[in-house]
């Protein structure tokens, strides 16, 4: 009788044993996965932001708008490299890819707006298909100043923007006479004003599918569901342009940064090519 209680307490050892190594096992596998995913993710930023570093350090602007933008494309490189350096989880190096991939569309502006080729596409940012982008010039009064945005770059429009969400708010691609977005990008926040502005540089305009409503509630990730289930609609364009379709590829050196351009040339009504 003794005997087989030995034989039984010595199987459950080996049992609990034998769990406790297949769990140490599976931990270590979890691990080992953790970190290829990690390391995968951490060089393909690398290698995004060494592209970008590569068009920053060989280009000179040679117009204001082309300045703008390489100095944009050169606080991008900035970010990154300092976003990859403390990454510690894949989410947090595809942000540093992110980042560098919006500096490579503004590397792309600045070669357009210099009259030189774009480049290879570049891939699309995070909220830029839905952003939309700038299809014609506007002018408007805001504040006591006038603010413009284009399709295009000009000495009155400057500043490049490529497409995305700021603060979580879409803001259309295009080329703007001021950084109207960049106060929130700052303070992670949107002013009183910003509605106002939005509605009157944009409303109607067919690059843009979404009304100032739609800005305000952060038009894309589910807004639109949210609106078909309530049976309501967007408010007002059609939601179309090409939204801000990234090239996809490019040689980051001149991203598209989606904010809109799709293809990669500028066609006068805006970039249809980035």
């Amino acid at each position: 009788m003794k005997g087989a209680r030995a034989v039984l307490w010595l199987l459950i050892g080996v049992v609990i044993l034998l769990a406790a190594a297949y769990v140490v096992f599976l931990t270590q596998q979890t691990k080992r996965r953790a970190a290829s995913k990690f390391d995968d993710a951490a060089a393909d930023a690398r290698q995004m932001i060494e592209r970008l570093a590569g068009q920053v350090y060989n280009l000179s602007g040679s117009n204001d708008a082309a300045k703008q933008a390489l100095a944009d494309a050169s606080e991008r490189h900035i970010a990154a490299g300092s976003q990859i350096e403390q990454a510690r989880t894949p989410a947090q190096a595809r942000l540093a890819k992110q980042t560098a991939a919006e500096g490579m569309y503004y590397i792309r502006a600045a070669r357009i707006a210099m009259c030189m080729d774009p480049g290879p596409v570049i891939p699309a940012l995070d909220g830029q298909d839905t952003a939309g982008r700038v299809t014609e010039k506007r002018v408007v009064e805001y504040d006591g100043r006038e603010v413009a945005a284009a399709p295009n770059p000009s000495a009155q429009t400057p500043n490049y923007y490529p497409g995305g969400r700021v603060a979580g708010r879409p803001v259309p691609a295009g080329w703007y006479s001021e950084p109207w977005w960049r106060p929130a990008l700052i303070a992670g926040a949107w002013g009183l004003g910003s509605a106002l502005l939005f509605s009157s540089l944009f409303s109607g305009m067919s690059g843009v599918g979404y009304d100032v409503q739609g800005f305000e509630s952060g038009y894309g990730d589910g807004y639109q569901d949210g609106l078909d289930a309530a049976g309501g609609d967007t408010g007002g364009a059609d939601s179309g342009g090409n939204q801000g379709g990234y090239d996809s590829g490019a040689d980051q050196g001149g991203y598209d940064s989606g904010s809109g351009f799709d293809g990669g040339s500028f066609d006068g009504g805006g970039f249809d090519g980035f």
